[in-house]
Formats: structure tokens, sequence, C-alpha cells
């Protein structure tokens, strides 16, 4: 077990390292607990699985702040060595709602929370995604700092600029973050290693780089000599239990014996994840009382 601010500190020296990680993708406590167990060095909860969890709808902004950060809370209560950064997208509104969402977020428990400069929720008209512009960007940065109470927790500024504006949007916008005070720099829509140097050339903040899945960036040395020191790899955890709750529903409505089942684990695995060892213990101490 830690503190809130160890855990934050924990955020701030993976940003502060030479070496580029990848986060665990949870959006439950248990999920989180296993991460943690499984020696992650931070968890990730993202909207879109964050949506997926609460709503059980895609990532179409649909997701209050409220239910953002009471699913944030439930995570850092259960995995209490685990240090989370969140994506907290648009900050659900302009800059004094994002002011607002670093109130919630920080008093959840999380290490740090990203704050992007797209255009959210989608409006009306032909679909394309479009970004805020560079001064109203600079200013919810700006106002999310203001609102940190504690020092430790990190604000990251983030943009999808290069698939969005291209390259030289994306250079204009990455010295501004860099200048705005923010603690480091989240990238999306990055596919290549071109794309990649021309960001971290200019920046002096630590990377934190979207799902890439690209065999080019698929190098965490190289990465890593990039300034990337988080480098997320998809939300493949929730998809991988979505199918395992389907397979294991479809057998047993097709006849299938529940001792039969292939997904249901047969180690203690469950235990592990539901502290089951403590909660014996906390009941021998607290309610048998002497023998």
């Amino acid at each position: 077990m830690s503190s809130i601010t160890d855990r934050r500190m924990r955020f701030r020296q993976v940003l502060a390292g030479t070496q580029c990680i990848h986060p665990g993708s949870v959006y439950d406590p248990m999920s989180a607990r296993i991460a943690e167990e499984l020696g992650f060095e931070i968890g990730m909860y993202a909207g879109s699985t964050a949506s997926l969890t609460v709503l059980g709808a895609p990532d179409l902004i649909l997701l209050t702040l409220t239910e953002f950060a009471d699913q944030a809370r439930r995570i850092c209560r259960a995995a209490k060595s685990l240090p989370v950064l969140v994506d907290a997208d648009h900050g659900y509104g302009n800059a004094l709602n994002a002011m607002r969402t670093v109130e919630e977020l920080e008093t959840a428990g999380i290490a740090a929370m990203t704050l992007e400069d797209t255009v959210l929720p989608r409006p009306f008209g032909d679909g394309k995604v479009t970004l805020i512009s560079l001064e109203e960007g600079l200013g919810k940065v700006k106002a999310a700092l203001a609102a940190r109470d504690d020092p430790s927790f990190c604000i990251v500024a983030r943009s999808g600029v290069v698939a969005v504006n291209g390259i030289e949007d994306a250079v204009a916008r990455t010295r501004a973050y860099t200048e705005s005070g923010a603690d480091a720099l989240f990238y999306t829509g990055i596919r290549t290693r071109a794309e990649l140097d021309a960001v971290s050339a200019v920046a002096t903040l630590p990377i934190i780089l979207g799902g890439v899945d690209t065999p080019e960036l698929n190098d965490k040395s190289y990465l890593a000599a990039r300034g990337v020191r988080i480098a997320l790899q998809g939300h493949q955890p929730i998809q991988a239990a979505q199918r395992a709750v389907y397979e294991t529903l479809k057998a047993l409505r097709e006849g299938v014996a529940p001792r039969d089942l292939p997904l249901v684990p047969k180690d203690d695995l469950m235990a592990r994840a539901t502290r089951d060892a403590e909660y014996k213990r906390w009941t021998r101490d607290f309610l048998e009382g002497p023998k």
C-alpha cells in the first residue's frame, strides 16, 4: 500500500526516467488489482473503456464527469499501489469545466490526467475530426494547472494534431504546450518515425504515445531515445473480458456443465483479485471475537 502522493511521485519518476514502459489497461477494481499483481508500473483508465464499463456504449462522449470520476475512484481505492493515468477527454467542456475535472479526478486519487484539444462531443456537420484553436487549448491546460491542489498530480496536454492538421501545426502545438507548464505531452495518431521525430525534436517534455501497432514504432529503445516514456498498446483486456463472458454464457446456454467451462480459472485468481485472504483475516479479527 502507498499513499496517493507516493503513487503520483512514482508516476513522475517514470516520466523523469530514461526508459519507455507499457501501462496496463484497466477499467474496474479487479482489472486494476490484476495489473498491480503483474507488476505494471502504471495503470491506464481510458475514456473508451470507461464508456464500455459504465454505459455499455461506444466512446462518443456520452459519459459524464461524475460517472467517470466515480469509476476512477473505485479503481484507485482497489489498487493501492498502482499509479493510474486517466484519459479525461476534453475536460468535459470548456476551460472552467476542465478545472472542475481536475478537482474531481485529483480527489479520486489518480496520478495523472490527459486533457485533449479535440472538438468534443462531435458537432453536427461532415463528421471530420477537428481541433479547437491553439489559444483555447492553451487556456484549458493553464486552467487545469491553476485548479491543481497537489503539485505532484500530473497534467498532460494531449493532441491528435499530427493526423488531423499535419506536422506543421503539430510542431507549433508541441512548442506551445511545452511552454504551457504541462507535465508531459500525449500524442495520438502518430504512425511513422518521421512524424515522431518531428515532434520530439521540439519537445522538451516527456512524451506519451497513444495506442500504436505499427512495426516501426514497436521498438521501445527507439521510443525511449525520442523522449517517449509511456506507450499505450490499446485496451485489449476489456475486449478479452467481453469475449470470455460471451463464450461462457453461450456455453451455459447450450448446456455445457459449469465444471466443463474452459475459461473459468482453476486456480486462486479470483481469491487474489478480491483480496479474499485479507477479508478472512478481518473477519477473524473483528467479527468472530476471542476464541
